[in-house]
């Protein structure tokens, strides 16, 4: 056997010729996971955020008052705006219309000296031409000075120089795109629902800006418009839950006039936290400066009016940052010139600018001072609220540390309920949690013990959405739960020592397996949302019917499916089937349950992922919640879509 390396071995010698240079938006095409984040379907998202933040750039500068967004039935998306329309004039220093420069080359915008745009959700002067540059085609279309201009291009070449096709009777902007295949090999179909959320998210943002969206796939239209901005959005978020006061809101703009902020707080009876921050119009999902500022001053303020109001004494300091949080919701956001703005990575999830966190920090704690000083009613109820989470934190710190010190929680001993896997890698390793222990016993013996666990559990766990720390460690089933999954729960949470990467919930296909379901899936929304974001988080989906003719058999997860089965074998065999309803998992012998509902082979299972903060954050207080009112109207709603298996 001869081996021939010389294909890829390296040359010894390294020359100027040997540098690489990619010309134009080659850069991006090679590497579109760096301007956008992902390849994925989120990614095509990304592009027509893109798109619409441009837009949105109008109406932060005063001129545009309406966005309108069409996805066609090609999958392509039309973004509209009434503002001043992109210049089309020859830029002077590289004699080409300003329209193409900027379509076509990166760091080319209007968002670099401040003048154009003071406030921008661009930064780096890439979103326009990354977009063109990763679809099949683009079209830009200008109204502007009473004429009517239109370039086309393919994959961010242009096809033709600017034309002027006519006049115009208003202004703007028109641009359509189609997101290339070759690109986005995930497909790129737009998903309506997720374009109504970060455009409703927008629309907040920007009190009296009119959105219009139009999916012309299904004939589906939406339209936007709030008067009241981020106060709306703090109502919305508490939609379905009791509030303690109205919302506060602040806004106050930095002395050399390049920052701006806008802060929205609002206290409820529930002890999560639904705390979001944007800066120009972009969801910065990991916070940044901003965020730090706020949290501070929020800490400190409450601080401070509880001990000049007396209700602690100086150097009696026991309220920290988390009892604050607790029922906290609030909206912070931050507008900053443009040529000061900085991100950290393109895709805009964390704002880095360091002198931004005192001057938020200063502005809110200034505002709640006042407020306080102003409102002493909801002042005392938002000091109530904050010292019962103190308390109770005290409360389950002593409990946790209670069962710590008899060694159970942590990993000192895991519970003896716990069928362990062999596995030591929690990357490969899988805990089966199993209601009863009839499913349990089956569970056990159909698994594949070197990479699956099992948990059983026993009978209703307790609704925890609104149970505080030291109830759900007192509760046994929670408990075993907690200490099998190995990383600890709420201030002594350590992602690194999870020791099962798939967590799937296995319960019956009844009613009381659907309850168990989301009785568990509330605990891990609401006490272990680390599972949830990382995507930890699964649902067996175990087989309904098992239908046999003769001594054949086959499995149905559907009713559809049931019916295709015997629709498609009766022709064959001209017989009735005996059809078995399985309504628990321990109707299945174990190899039955192995090889439907674990067999990584065979098996079906659903990923439990969150699209919509917000709206799972309204559903869990809805569904699980106090307020009787909202969970009545939702299932006179839905009362005729229900499946009544009787």
């Amino acid at each position: 056997m001869k081996l021939v390396f010389s294909s890829i071995m390296p040359s010894s010698s390294y020359t100027a010729e040997q540098i690489v240079v990619l010309e134009g938006l080659e850069p991006v095409r090679k590497r579109p996971a760096m301007y956008i984040g992902t390849t994925s379907l989120a990614g095509v998202h990304h592009c027509l955020n893109e798109v619409i933040d441009n837009s949105i750039d109008e109406a932060l500068a005063g001129f545009a008052k309406h966005v309108w967004v069409t996805i066609h039935k090609d999958e392509s998306a039309t973004v509209r705006d009434d503002g001043r329309g992109i210049p089309v004039e020859k830029q002077p220093k590289y004699n080409v219309s300003a329209l193409e420069l900027v379509m076509t080359k990166l760091h080319a915008g209007g968002k670099f000296d401040g003048r154009a745009y003071k406030i921008s959700g661009g930064l780096h002067g890439v979103g326009a031409s990354v977009v063109n540059a990763l679809s099949t085609w683009m079209t830009v279309e200008v109204h502007r000075d009473g004429k009517a201009y239109h370039q086309e291009y393919k994959r961010g070449v242009p096809t033709s120089p600017v034309k002027h096709i006519g006049k115009a009777s208003d202004t703007g902007t028109i641009v359509s795109f189609v997101p290339d295949k070759e690109i986005f090999k995930e497909g790129i179909a737009l998903s309506f629902d997720i374009v109504k959320k970060q455009v409703r998210d927008r629309a907040y943002l920007i009190a009296k800006l009119a959105f219009h969206l139009r999916d012309e796939r299904t004939g589906e239209e939406a339209n936007y418009y709030f008067e009241g901005g981020i106060t709306s959005l703090v109502k919305a978020l508490n939609r379905n839950k009791t509030v303690l006061h109205d919302p506060i809101f602040m806004k106050k703009s930095s002395s050399d006039g390049n920052m701006e902020l806008e802060a929205a707080i609002q206290y409820n009876d529930s002890f999560s936290e639904s705390v979001e921050s944007y800066v120009n119009v972009i969801h910065t999902v990991e916070g940044g400066t901003h965020l730090t500022g706020f949290r501070m001053a929020l800490t400190r303020a409450i601080n401070d009016y509880a001990k000049k109001s007396g209700a602690t004494k100086n150097g009696d300091d026991n309220i920290i940052g988390d009892d604050t949080r607790e029922g906290l919701t609030a909206i912070v956001y931050i507008k900053i010139s443009s040529q000061n703005l900085q991100f950290e990575g393109q895709t805009k999830g964390k704002l880095g600018n360091a002198e931004v966190q005192p001057f938020v920090q200063a502005t809110v704690k200034e505002g709640l001072d006042m407020y306080f000083e102003e409102n002493p009613s909801d002042a005392r109820k938002i000091l109530e609220k904050v010292f019962l989470a103190a308390k109770a934190r005290l409360a389950a710190k002593a409990a946790k540390d209670a069962i710590i010190r008899k060694g159970a929680l942590e990993g000192a001993s895991l519970p003896g309920k716990l069928a362990d896997c062999q596995e030591k890698n929690p990357a490969v390793s899988e805990l089966f949690i199993v209601e009863g222990d009839s499913a349990g016993g089956s569970a056990k013996q159909g698994r594949d013990r070197k990479f699956q666990a099992i948990l059983p559990l026993r009978g209703k766990i307790l609704n925890t959405e609104r149970a505080r720390l030291d109830k759900i460690i007192e509760f046994e089933e929670l408990k075993a739960l907690v200490i099998a999954l190995g990383m600890g729960i709420a201030d002594s949470l350590h992602p690194e020592k999870l020791r099962y990467h798939r967590i799937v919930i296995m319960t019956d296909a009844d009613v009381d397996g659907e309850h168990i379901m989301t009785l568990l899936l509330t605990f891990f929304y609401r006490h272990l949302p680390y599972i949830v974001e990382k995507g930890h988080l699964y649902v067996a989906q175990p087989p309904l019917y098992k239908i046999s003719f003769g001594k054949q058999f086959h499995y149905a997860y559907s009713d559809d499916e049931r019916d295709n089965i015997i629709k498609e074998h009766s022709r064959e065999t001209r017989g009735q089937p005996t059809i078995q309803r399985y309504k628990g998992l321990g109707e299945m012998n174990p190899e039955q349950l192995w090889e439907t509902t674990m067999n990584p082979v065979h098996r079906i299972m659903r990923q439990v992922m969150v699209a919509d903060t917000a709206a799972a954050d309204q559903t869990f207080s809805m569904l699980m919640g106090d307020e009787v009112p909202p969970r009545k109207r939702f299932i006179q709603t839905h009362a005729k879509s229900a499946t009544l298996d009787i």
